[in-house]
């Protein structure tokens, strides 16, 4: 606290303060201000047993049964309140001390609250005539800004003036420099004109430069100069280089510069090759490159390009054109085969590329253009060696004589072909990664094989129908060698009317679509362009198409050959009724001879059929699976080889419909043969013996049903689907028939028509094997009308009242009872047909 205060309230210790004066400062409210600390430091000197008292309070003498204490520790009853009233002795002796010093205080304090409103009010005034002072200086200070900017922005564009203007001066400068140094060479390139200029063919005159060999690129490059435009005045003035002669105009004189530079360009350019030769072959890559480097001022370095690449041994050397050949051919070329012409050339392309690829590191160190120097080392490699050996590979044969199949025949030439394309296709692939410049590799690699290409589809099938007159001929002798071996064992058992070797074969039909196949990859191989490539592949497939249908259609001619042949045998011992019994019994024996030639060539037509199916099986997976996709990218492609290939088939299809129906023939007539044979007239007519009827089926319908059994099992296996439908159907309907015209021929009685029925029901569970509906249905009804033989004459009326549809077949049954004549029969139902009709 203030330390005034403290002193003055020092100074006197008596209660009665009221002339001690107050001195009070406005440096006691400052900083952290405690009205605590100042009351404090008023009253600490009239009141010194209050903090005495205050700190016993602290110890805990406060309030005391709920009595009042005082501020200076006395505690205060409420009995004794009257007493201060009364005006006894008070309690609290300095509160006039303090209510005088109170007094005092509040008087300073008002004093000083003047005395600061005072010094606010002077400080107010202050600021205001600052703040004013303060605004009218910043006003100046913008306007002196803004004219600063104002003085920034005319400079900045005087310095951009200056600087254009100084960039201009530069310009000039250059170009004025420029100008001279033009002038001062042309000067020079003038004086040097001139030296050229003398008489023709001399160049003794000429300055040191243009013969000091360390400074040929220096003379070089001013030779060019110089001889370009001497050229080009001479241009400008219509006169040509050989004309100049005899003209008198100003050009005249450049005309012997023109012809003395040409001398001396080409004789420069041979002494730079000469020296380019030299480092070549001490390998010293700097000298060939400074060499190059100063050749490329002549023709772009053209002739040093091709210099370089006309001097490698690959293609000097006759020694590696023969290596080659060997490689690929061997010693003895006509007996060299696809897979080792195939080996010979990734060896030899293999050898090419590496030595391209070294070539390659040396142009890359020695010619300022490498990509033109490889263009023209790839092209002279594959217009020179490669094509020196496909010449000799391939020798394109002739369409009309075709080399024979003992030396290959086409396919020999054909895959000769496709290995040397793939193959070479491979170099070019890899001189494409080494690199040929701008060079068009691929192209080029296509140009070599354009003759062949062109003439390639017709060569294609060509060998297709080479091969398959071959194969045709190969099996042709197998055919012709077994029949001699047959002919030997004996005509009598039926080896002479069919054998297994003119049967149709499904690996023969296998190795056509193998052919084809091969070609096909060809094709696929030869036609980059989708249009090409199912053009080709339509002819090829076609071929096949062609071959399958002439190959199946001829073998089942020939099966149905051997039924012809079994049909003939058949009627030529066909006998009347009045023989001998001898004749009758060899005609018997050639009979069963000829049945069963009969039987061996049904079987060989459904063994043909059978491999008829297989093999258009197999064409048309073939077809499915890789010719196709081949023709889809060509509109109608895929639906005109659809029709070719049914078209190509309808042949086959024919002669397999003949086939069959000669098929069924053959089986009716051994049916026929056999129910003459073994059926007894005693069968249907067993005399009334008493004895018990027998119900097994009779002789004939035994052997019949078992020869059917036995001969159609091959019919089941070949046949499938409706073909097998519709040949059970008709073969149903024709024993039906020749059934009922066999059964003509006998007279029944009761018993006889158990027995027929019992036939009947044979035959009707054999056919039901061939799941003909119409078939079962016929045979149903044959056991129907068997019924006309067993029941009494009084019922037959009863019997066809369901149906009617066998009415007639059923009056001819009924004239064949045995008592239709005694019982009257016909009388009996010429009426009831006559009502009911």
């Amino acid at each position: 606290m203030n330390e005034s205060i403290k002193s003055d309230s020092g100074n006197s210790k008596s209660p009665s303060v009221g002339s001690l004066p107050l001195i009070l400062d406005t440096d006691d409210f400052k900083g952290e201000f405690s009205f605590d600390g100042l009351f404090g430091n008023l009253v600490n000197e009239l009141l010194p047993s209050f903090q005495e008292e205050e700190a016993d309070s602290a110890e805990g003498h406060g309030n005391v049964g709920g009595s009042d204490v005082l501020a200076n520790g006395h505690v205060r009853a409420p009995s004794e309140v009257p007493k201060f009233a009364q005006g006894l002795s008070p309690l609290f002796p300095e509160v006039d001390a303090l209510l005088s010093l109170f007094r005092d205080s509040c008087k300073e304090l008002i004093d000083l609250r003047k005395q600061i409103d005072g010094k606010l009010s002077n400080l107010r005034k202050d600021v205001s005539a600052q703040d004013s002072k303060h605004r009218k200086t910043l006003a100046e200070l913008e306007k002196g800004v803004d004219g600063l900017f104002d003085s920034f922005a005319r400079l900045d564009s005087r310095i951009s003036s200056v600087g254009q203007t100084a960039a201009k001066i530069g310009d000039h400068l250059q170009s004025a420099d420029a100008q001279r140094e033009t002038a001062s060479q042309t000067i020079e390139l003038i004086k040097y004109l001139m030296e050229f200029n003398g008489s023709p063919g001399d160049l003794m005159e000429l300055s040191p430069l243009f013969s000091d060999d360390s400074r040929v690129s220096e003379a070089a490059s001013i030779a060019q100069k110089l001889r370009s435009f001497a050229e080009e005045d001479m241009g400008r003035q219509g006169i040509s280089v050989p004309s100049v002669m005899g003209n008198a105009t100003a050009s005249r004189g450049l005309e012997v510069a023109v012809a003395n530079l040409q001398d001396y360009c080409n004789e420069l350019e041979n002494r730079l090759l000469a020296r380019f030769d030299a480092a070549s072959q001490r390998r010293e890559l700097s000298t060939m490159a400074e060499c190059a480097k100063i050749l490329s001022q002549f023709n772009r370095g053209t002739s040093a390009m091709q210099h370089y690449v006309a001097t490698r041994p690959m293609f000097i050397d006759v020694e590696v054109m023969n290596a080659d050949t060997r490689l690929v051919l061997g010693d003895q070329v006509s007996q060299a085969s696809p897979s080792n012409v195939a080996r010979g050339l990734s060896s030899l392309y293999k050898e090419i590329t590496d030595t391209v690829r070294k070539e390659a590191a040396t142009i890359m160190a020695v010619f300022p253009s490498p990509n033109d120097v490889m263009s023209i080392l790839v092209q002279r490699v594959l217009e020179q060696r490669v094509t020196a050996l496909l010449d000799k590979l391939l020798v394109k044969p002739s369409l009309v004589n075709l080399p024979p199949m003992e030396e290959g025949g086409l396919l020999l030439y054909l895959r000769m072909l496709a290995v040397a394309y793939e193959k070479t296709q491979e170099l070019a692939r890899d001189l494409r990664a080494v690199g040929c410049g701008d060079l068009d590799v691929e192209g080029l690699t296509e140009s070599l094989f354009s003759s062949h290409k062109d003439e390639y589809p017709e060569h294609e099938q060509a060998s297709l129908r080479q091969l398959y007159q071959a194969k045709m001929d190969e099996l042709h002798a197998e055919s012709q060698q077994l029949s001699e071996s047959a002919a030997t064992i004996g005509r009598s058992k039926g080896a002479s009317v069919t054998s297994s070797h003119q049967q149709i074969s499904v690996t023969a039909v296998t190795e056509f679509v193998r052919w084809n196949e091969e070609a096909i990859s060809r094709c696929s191989l030869f036609s980059s362009q989708p249009t090409t490539l199912a053009a080709n592949v339509k002819a090829v497939f076609t071929c096949l198409l062609d071959q399958v249908g002439q190959y199946i259609t001829e073998g089942l001619e020939r099966a149905r050959d051997s039924l012809t042949e079994a049909a003939a045998l058949r009627e030529r011992f066909v006998l009347g009724t009045s023989v001998s019994r001898r004749v009758a019994a060899a005609a018997a024996s050639a009979a069963e001879a000829a049945a069963a030639a009969g039987e061996s060539s049904f079987r060989s037509f459904m063994v043909a059929v059978q491999r008829c199916g297989s093999s258009v099986a197999i064409v048309q997976q073939y077809f499915a699976n890789s010719i196709s996709r081949l023709l889809l990218p060509v509109d109608g492609a895929h639906a005109a080889s659809c029709e070719e290939m049914a078209t190509a088939m309808s042949s086959a299809e024919a002669a397999a419909y003949k086939g069959l129906l000669q098929c069924i023939e053959t089986v009716m007539a051994e049916v026929e043969r056999l129910l003459s044979a073994e059926q007894k007239a005693t069968d249907y007519r067993s005399p009334d013996d008493g004895i018990a009827p027998d119900h097994r089926p009779t002789n004939a319908c035994t052997r019949v049903v078992a020869y059917l059994s036995r001969v159609l099992e091959a019919a089941f296996t070949a046949l499938e689907g409706l073909n097998k439908q519709a040949f059970l159907t008709e073969l149903g309907n024709r024993l039906n028939k020749g059934l009922l015209n066999h059964w003509q021929k006998f007279t029944f009685n009761p018993s006889g028509g158990l027995r027929l029925k019992r036939d009947i029901t044979e035959y009707g569970e054999f056919v039901r094997s061939f799941n003909a509906p119409s078939v079962d249905e016929k045979f149903e009804l044959l056991g129907i009308m068997a019924n006309v033989f067993i029941v009494a004459p009084e019922s037959l009326s009863t019997l066809f009242e369901g149906t009617p549809s066998i009415r007639k077949d059923a009056q001819r049954f009924i004239q064949l009872r045995e008592d239709f004549k005694s019982a009257k029969l016909a009388s009996r139902l010429s009426s009831l047909w006559t009502s009911s009709s």
